[in-house]
C-alpha cells in the first residue's frame, strides 16, 4: 500500500469525521423533527428565524413586525425586496426566485396572525418634552407651512395602518423607524412613482425627523390594532397627496 503524506492523511481522516459528524447529527435530527406538514408555517420558517415566532418582530429592534400588517402591504414590500426598489442582500436573497403568487400567500399567511403587541420599551434617554410635543403635532396635524402631511393622513386615525397596503407605525422601535426613514432619504428604500414617503421625508429635516419617530415609539398600541378598514379621506390641503403602490397579482384582490 503507497504511503500517503501527512497532509493527504489529515485531509481523509478531516473527510471521514465530516462524515460522521453528519450522520450521527441527520440520525439525531431524524428522531427530534417534528413530521414534515408542508404548509406555510413550515415554509415560513426562514422568515420567524428573523422575524420572530409568529412574525412578532426580531428581539433587536432591526427586523420588524410582520404579524397582522395589511396583506398588501407585506405582499408590496415582498416584491420591492425582488425587483429593487428596496435593498437588503438576504431578504432579496429569498425571494428572488419566487413568484408573484407565492408571495401574496407568504403575505396573507403573516397578515392574518392577531397576536398582542408587547409595551413601548422605555427609551434609554427619554427625549425632552418639547421634542415629544413636536413629534406629536407632526404625528397628527403635520406641518402645512413646510409641506408635511400628518401621518394619520395615510397611516389611519389611530396609526395602526389602512387597507389595503398602508402599514401601522405604533410597535415599532425608534431605531428601526429612524432607518426606513433614513432609507428613504438615500434612496435604499423607494415605492412606484409617485413615491409619496420618498418625497416627504425630503422636506424633514433632521430634528423633525427625530421627534416624530421619538414620539411614535413611546406610543402603545391599541388592544384592536387591526388597520383601518381604509384609508382616511385626504384633507382639502393634501387631496394632491398621490401615493404609488405595486402592482396587484392578476387574478387575485
Amino acid at each position: 500500500m503507497k504511503a500517503l503524506r501527512a497532509p493527504e492523511m489529515l485531509r481523509r481522516l478531516a473527510r471521514a469525521w465530516l462524515w460522521a459528524a453528519l450522520a450521527l447529527a441527520g440520525a439525531s435530527t431524524a428522531v427530534r423533527a417534528a413530521p414534515f406538514q408542508d404548509d406555510m408555517a413550515q415554509r415560513t420558517l426562514a422568515c420567524i428565524a428573523c422575524h420572530g415566532e409568529q412574525g412578532r418582530a426580531g428581539p433587536d429592534g432591526d427586523y420588524p413586525r410582520l404579524a397582522g400588517k395589511p396583506a398588501g402591504y407585506l405582499y408590496h414590500q415582498l416584491l420591492n425586496f425582488r425587483d429593487g426598489r428596496r435593498h437588503y442582500g438576504l431578504m432579496t436573497r429569498l425571494v428572488d426566485v419566487l413568484s408573484d403568487d407565492y408571495l401574496m400567500d407568504i403575505a396573507r399567511h403573516f397578515a392574518a396572525m392577531q397576536v398582542p403587541y408587547p409595551p413601548p420599551a422605555p427609551p434609554a434617554s427619554p427625549p425632552p418634552a418639547d421634542v415629544l410635543a413636536r413629534g406629536r403635532t407632526l404625528a397628527l396635524q403635520g406641518d402645512p407651512g413646510q409641506r408635511l402631511p400628518a401621518c394619520v393622513q395615510c397611516h389611519g386615525q389611530r396609526l395602526t395602518g389602512a387597507l389595503p397596503d398602508v402599514p401601522g407605525l405604533l410597535g415599532l422601535p425608534q431605531d428601526y423607524l429612524t432607518a426606513q426613514l433614513g432609507g428613504w432619504r438615500t434612496g435604499q428604500r423607494r415605492a412606484h412613482a409617485p413615491d409619496c414617503m420618498g418625497s416627504i421625508v425630503q422636506r424633514l429635516s433632521d430634528r423633525d425627523a427625530y421627534a416624530v419617530v421619538s414620539w411614535l415609539a413611546l406610543q402603545p398600541v391599541p388592544a384592536d390594532a387591526r388597520p383601518a378598514p381604509e384609508r382616511p379621506e385626504p384633507e382639502a390641503e393634501w387631496a394632491d397627496l398621490k401615493c404609488g403602490a405595486a402592482p396587484v397579482v392578476r387574478g387575485r384582490p
